[in-house]
């Protein structure tokens, strides 16, 4: 690419997440060239991930195309992966190109962190993206249908024991949604085996669940789980992921479904910055959100590490927003040759769901539980949906949900029959005749046939 000669700053933006998109919103309303690139084509809504996993959510629901919400004449929307961002250059690397820019805000997110062991990543996937979702919901829903087939009681066991490894918002609510899946959603769809029998464990390395949040709310969480069916696993260590199981501290659970919410990391592309990083990997920023030593380029969102009041600022969406907002103001401030300000997180609060119609909540200094913190949580989330029609669609599948205790997407995509057991095997899987019953047009049908519980 050739930088041709404009009066305009030129602005990239690395990211479409939260903090790029509200970015971009700022500098493309004061006029700045910006080029926003993406190795996706679509935002998607982060905390609502965890409900298109479990079947309650369809992916068009939480997402929306990038260039459909940051349209302008003067915003460029590429899609590509960005390797580099060359500080000393002022270019930003995609591949075989590489764009010119005078400012740049890298906002790039974060990615799963396997401490170490990324070979548990291909039996224990995690919740980051659309496509990490359709896969755990692959996987819950072939569990059962694995479970249907199989002949031998323990291997049974093992489909229908669902690990969930990790105490924060996203193990909770995973955790949470998966024994109602059994309890609720699928308790009547089976015949060869019960599905309430499905045994739910969540595996915390820490004390306590949801560390982040009051000692009393993380207790409520703890009951409210268990109320659920869910077994809870406190200061217990995961040492080994297999297709097979799972060891937490000295025990083995045998289970064909492990879900890794535990840890995050920083995206890899901070390191291309060159500048010292801190142990999660993310980029110690100035008070202005711009990285030491050059003004001209922001890191916000997940990737940039800022202490405020003696603590760390979350790696939460409300933060990634403000980040985002404030970075693109300054770089409209710089732009008029105005100098920048230092960013002030005005914290809402934060909440975790644990099942229908109950949540945690902890905002504005109001610590609240169950329903009236099911129903904030719901409220803040309908707001922050981008469109109308995301908002219409997940308010109906909600009301869906609740009213009639069904999934809405229980779809199983890119599943590989060959895993599933041998039916012949299955001793309760037999054929017979069943009573002749009406059908629509009532005519008597005389060829259905059934199979019985067991």
């Amino acid at each position: 690419m050739t930088n041709e000669p404009h009066s305009k700053p030129h602005v990239v933006i690395v990211g479409g997440g939260f903090a790029g998109l509200k970015a971009a919103r700022i500098l493309g309303r004061a006029g700045l060239r910006v080029t926003l690139i993406d190795r996706r084509n679509h935002h998607v809504f982060q905390p609502l991930l965890y409900q298109v996993a479990t079947a309650v959510l369809n992916p068009s629901d939480i997402a929306a195309p990038i260039r459909r919400i940051v349209r302008g004449e003067n915003i460029t929307v590429l899609l590509g992966e960005v390797t580099a961002v060359d500080l000393a250059q002022k270019k930003v690397r995609l591949g075989g190109d590489a764009i010119p820019y005078d400012y740049v805000i890298v906002a790039t997110g974060s990615t799963h962190s396997y401490f170490g062991h990324d070979d548990w990543k291909r039996h224990a996937p995690g919740l980051k993206s659309i496509e990490d979702a359709l896969e755990i919901r692959r996987r819950i829903l072939f569990a059962y249908e694995a479970a249907e087939r199989e002949p031998d009681s323990e291997r049974r066991k093992e489909w229908l024991t669902f690990v969930v490894v990790g105490g924060g918002p996203t193990g909770v609510e995973l955790a949470g949604a998966l024994a109602e899946i059994s309890r609720l959603s699928l308790a009547h769809d089976y015949h060869n085996f019960d599905p309430r029998q499905a045994k739910v464990i969540l595996v915390e390395g820490l004390p306590r669940l949801l560390t982040a949040y009051p000692e009393k709310l993380s207790e409520k969480a703890k009951r409210s789980l268990e109320r659920l069916g869910v077994e809870v696993k406190t200061s217990t260590m995961v040492t080994q992921v297999e297709e097979s199981g799972v060891r937490a501290g000295q025990e083995w659970i045998g289970s064909r479904t492990v879900l890794w919410g535990a840890g995050v990391a920083a995206s890899p592309l901070a390191r291309s910055l060159g500048v010292p990083l801190d142990r999660a990997g993310r980029v110690p920023v100035t008070p202005e959100l711009s990285v030491p030593g050059h003004p001209e380029a922001y890191v916000v969102g997940d990737l940039a590490t800022l202490v405020q009041d003696g603590a760390v600022i979350p790696g939460v969406a409300p933060a990634a927003m403000q980040q985002g907002t404030h970075a693109g103001k300054n770089v409209v401030r710089a732009a008029r040759g105005l100098a920048p300000t230092p960013f002030r997180y005005w914290d809402r609060g934060s909440f975790a769901v644990i099942g229908r119609g109950a949540a945690v909540g902890d905002a504005l200094s109001l610590k609240m539980s169950g329903v009236l913190a099911w129903i904030a949580w719901l409220t803040i989330h309908i707001f922050f949906l981008i469109g109308f029609r995301n908002r219409v669609a997940v308010l109906f599948n909600w009301a869906y949900s609740f009213f009639t205790l069904r999934r809405n997407a229980q779809l199983i995509t890119g599943e590989d029959v060959a895993k599933l057991p041998l039916l012949s095997k299955v001793p309760s899987a037999r054929v017979i005749a069943a009573p002749p019953s009406p059908d629509l047009d009532g005519e008597v049908n005389k060829d259905r046939t059934s199979v019985p519980p067991v």
